[in-house]
């Protein structure tokens, strides 16, 4: 089971507070375990502005996936006999990949990695891993707290493998069972061709409340 860190040390914002349509709804503070921890399960995300300094996001409206509703294609499943599929066997190096974008696209600096290893070696952080024979060439990051997997980033390096990586996720997820809150941040264009939606903050924060009382599937 993860390990619980010391609390957060902050009064992070309440985005039950924040304007209507709003995206960040507060600034500063660190990255700590104890203060991502409570960032997600108050509905927050990080994300450093372009002034550097650490952002606090929580989009309204915000990107969920539900489970029943993701879109497994046929190019999906006939892609996932070519792969292996791994959980947390290599999250290091995933998060690595997600954060490999040209410049001006690419949000996961050094700080990002760091504090997001600091919270896999807890165990509250996971990897999918999805590999063409020894190579991997997609795959997922993200923090499970209860029955909230909030997906961070994907990559993919072949055809449809970061598509395979969240398939792999949401099977794992449903096999769970329980009220499980799947969150993407913003339901973009590719993220609701598979099944997403947005939904208001308040109804998100609604979600957040009672998937937090479920077991975690990934941790246990």
């Amino acid at each position: 089971m993860p390990v619980e860190p010391p609390p957060c040390r902050w009064l992070l914002p309440d985005p039950r507070e924040a304007e209507p349509g709003a995206n960040v709804v507060g600034a500063g503070a660190d990255l700590e375990p104890g203060t991502l921890l409570e960032a997600y399960r108050s509905g927050l995300f990080p994300m450093h502005l372009d002034d550097g300094e650490i952002g606090w996001w929580s989009p309204d409206p915000r990107g969920v996936l539900p489970l029943e509703s993701f879109r497994q294609t046929r190019s999906m499943r006939q892609a996932s006999r070519r792969f292996r599929v791994t959980f947390d066997e290599a999250f290091d190096e995933v998060i690595e990949c997600c954060g490999d974008r040209p410049e001006g696209e690419r949000w996961i600096n050094d700080d990002i990695r760091h504090a997001f290893a600091r919270l896999h070696a807890l165990g509250w952080a996971h990897s999918v891993e999805v590999r063409m024979g020894n190579l991997l060439v997609g795959g997922l990051y993200g923090v499970e707290i209860g029955g909230l997997f909030a997906g961070e980033s994907m990559f993919h390096r072949q055809r449809d493998a970061s598509k395979v990586a969240l398939m792999a996720l949401v099977a794992r997820l449903r096999e769970c069972g329980g009220r499980r809150l799947l969150d993407v941040q913003w339901a973009t264009e590719h993220l609701t061709s598979l099944g997403a939606v947005e939904i208001p903050r308040a109804q998100y924060l609604d979600a957040l409340a009672e998937a937090l009382v479920e077991e975690p599937c990934l941790s246990s």
